[in-house]
């Protein structure tokens, strides 16, 4: 009986509990303890939150498993970041999974912490059949404007994977390559794939902007990642502008 076990003894108990209807966690509801109570409490609010993410990440993967029993093998998901900085690149990734993916919790990378989307990475990277990065730089961007930009960045992404893609589901994107595809309004809430691309491109582009910190000190790119902030501001008009920025943006347009 746990009411014979100690607190520390059921505190490890019930990190070997995985299901509510355990007869050992029917046990511990039972034991009035308070401190027993409190560990029930505890695992309660965890189990539920793992859950949560459970039923999310199955709520978001119903893009890709329609396409998957329609006979389609590789998926993949686009999403773009740095589409309204004033300095770097635009980033685009494309991200293919397969069925046996699983990493509950994912979702569009502005929601998460860093931390958070580096360990997702890191993962993506671990289990994704392919990935590609595209990116288009700041001349780009002034030649072309910054939406064919992205465009361009979108389809290097999908050649950088390297596999012939049959099927692309785009965050409010459409490409004209041929390829069948699906654009999803905030798609980087709804689908797997994409909120994939969006970390993958998110954490690229971030660890760009903090190297170009390194090599053009005094703009503040390691913090802002190219966004008009008034540390970035100050420093174009201190210091004028670096290769990294977008001449065709007002803010840098006004001081050249």
């Amino acid at each position: 009986m746990v009411d014979k076990l100690s607190i520390k003894d059921i505190k490890a108990a019930l990190q070997q509990i995985t299901e509510p209807n355990d007869p050992i966690l029917e046990q511990i509801k039972a034991d009035d303890r308070k401190g027993v109570q409190q560990l029930y409490t505890s695992w309660t609010k965890q189990y539920s939150k793992k859950q949560e993410l459970h039923n999310n990440f199955y709520e978001m993967r119903k893009n890709e498993e329609s396409l998957w029993n329609k006979g389609y093998k590789l998926v993949g998901g686009i999403d773009e970041v740095g589409r309204g900085p004033l300095a770097g690149p635009v980033i685009a990734s494309c991200v293919v999974l397969s069925p046996d993916f699983y990493l509950p919790g994912l979702t569009d990378s502005k929601k998460l912490s860093k931390q958070k989307r580096e360990e997702f990475f890191q993962q993506i990277k671990d289990q994704a059949l392919c990935i590609g990065i595209g990116t288009a730089d700041a001349g780009e961007i002034d030649k072309l404007n910054i939406y064919e930009a992205t465009k361009l960045a979108m389809e290097r992404a999908v050649a950088d994977t390297g596999s012939a893609i049959d099927y692309l589901l785009i965050d409010a994107m459409k490409l004209s390559n041929g390829i069948p595809q699906t654009s999803i309004i905030k798609g980087d809430a709804t689908s797997i794939s994409i909120a994939a691309s969006s970390v993958v491109a998110k954490v690229t582009r971030d660890r760009y902007m903090e190297a170009a910190g390194k090599s053009y000190p005094g703009y503040g790119f390691e913090n802002n990642m190219g966004y008009g902030t008034e540390e970035h501001l100050t420093g174009i008009r201190e210091l004028g502008i670096t290769k990294e920025h977008r001449k065709s943006f007002a803010p840098v347009r006004e001081v050249i």
